[in-house]
């Protein structure tokens, strides 16, 4: 069973592929980004252009965030009936096309339909790749395979932030169109080679499908497989929704990305308006947020894959003190370098838990139903991202204070601790007197 199955030959082959295919993927969500967080960079030029105020932009920026998430409720379930990689291609295809086309449009509502539709295509690859990433990388890897993939998705952050303003330097006349245009290029260049060299499962390659080494996590796989045949294709919902752990999980989920989305959205202004630095300074020094992000959900899920041993739990456990107390200290170093590292600590530990719970996704739903079960908490996590925009302006509209903003961030992560805590919970076992002798 070292083998999962496989003969030795088989076996590097099942190696050789298993990691082809995440690279192909990771790299792949590296560049999509180039389609989603292009909007919040080029919203300022957009609303110098077409005279919008705060509140106009301020829907474009939050109708994404829920077509995205709604999109992830229902997108894990089809990919897994449709085919995860012709989904993830396809959906890669369609908001380039949805991205050019908004490139040429002058009015708000067409602009926000187009976005919300873009949302949902953007949301055909995450939770349909962890159902991929399940295919070849069994439960003892999964861990590492998932935080290398979401690790990816922290470096792409900086990536569109210097692909957009490299675009519009270079293409001065298109204005802000230049960020729905020239970014798409790498986004239609990765889509292809994706296309090309990743693998669906190993049946793609003349293998059987591998052996589960793990005990406990085949005997769970072996139920969810015989349940999905018995019960019919929405059966998997009902499984996730009864199992109330999972249930808490989305709830962790929906605070981390409240965390998370407050970091990143507020950090780039509280530099410019607290830091006195200019926008462009202001931006670059946020890049050390999302690389702390890229790193930590990279090393924390690969973690609970050696020390965790099917729980990882502890690792959110841990990440929300270490989230809760370096979010609260941050408001008061002025030191712009101070200010780095705690931001890199804060964007490590707060992100970790984010790449923990993709983990955690292919463990409850096993190769069954991986991919409904990260959509399910992708919609969680989106719910908590357009959330956090509404509760943290609207602190900031209310009282002009950002210690409460960081206060606010850091007593969520208290929460999400909490919540971690009760779902660690071991079960109480029932002590059973032995029957009398007669």
């Amino acid at each position: 069973m070292s083998k999962f199955g496989f003969t030795d030959e088989q076996y590097k082959k099942f190696v050789t592929y298993g990691w082809i295919t995440l690279l192909a993927f990771s790299i792949l969500y590296a560049f999509i980004y180039n389609g989603r967080l292009n909007m919040g960079l080029a919203l300022p030029m957009m609303e110098k252009t077409f005279g919008w105020n705060k509140a106009q932009a301020g829907v474009l920026a939050s109708v994404l965030f829920w077509a995205y998430g709604f999109g992830h409720l229902f997108n894990g379930r089809l990919s897994e009936i449709f085919g995860v990689k012709k989904f993830i291609t396809a959906g890669v295809l369609l908001s380039v096309a949805v991205n050019l086309i908004i490139s040429f449009q002058t009015t708000l509502i067409a602009i926000a339909i187009l976005w919300a539709l873009n949302g949902y295509f953007q949301s055909m690859a995450w939770s349909p790749g962890m159902a991929l990433l399940a295919r070849w990388w069994p439960s003892k890897d999964r861990g590492f395979a998932t935080g290398f993939a979401n690790g990816f998705s922290g470096v792409a952050q900086v990536v569109v932030w210097f692909s957009v303003l490299a675009s519009v330097a270079w293409a001065p006349q298109w204005g802000w169109a230049a960020a729905f245009r020239i970014p798409l290029v790498t986004m239609v260049i990765v889509a292809v080679l994706f296309a090309v060299i990743a693998k669906g499962s190993p049946k793609d390659v003349g293998l059987k499908d591998y052996e589960e080494a793990n005990q406990e996590a085949k005997v769970l796989e072996d139920q969810r497989l015989k349940e999905l045949r018995e019960k019919g294709k929405l059966y998997p919902y009902l499984a996730l929704f009864k199992d109330w752990r999972f249930v808490m999980w989305c709830f962790i989920v929906a605070i981390s990305s409240i965390a998370r989305y407050g970091l990143l959205t507020w950090i780039p202004t509280y530099y410019v308006e607290v830091l006195n630095m200019k926008v462009k300074t202001g931006i670059f020094a946020s890049v050390v947020l999302p690389i702390g992000m890229a790193i930590g959900t990279f090393l924390v899920p690969w973690w609970t894959d050696k020390f965790s041993k099917g729980n990882r739990l502890p690792a959110v456990i841990i990440c929300s003190i270490v989230s809760a107390l370096s979010v609260f200290i941050f408001p008061f170093v002025s030191n712009l370098v101070l200010a780095a590292i705690g931001l890199f600590i804060a964007g490590f530990f707060v992100y970790a838990i984010n790449g923990v719970v993709w983990a955690y996704s292919t463990d409850v739903g096993t190769r069954a139903f991986s991919g409904t079960a990260a959509g399910v908490l992708d919609w969680a996590a989106y719910m908590g991202a357009a959330v956090q925009a509404i509760i943290f302006g609207g602190i900031l509209n209310a009282t002009k204070n950002w210690y409460i903003v960081f206060f606010s961030i850091s007593a969520i992560c208290v929460i999400m601790l909490a919540l971690a805590v009760i779902a660690n919970k071991k079960p109480k076992t029932i002590a059973v007197a032995p029957p009398k002798a007669m």
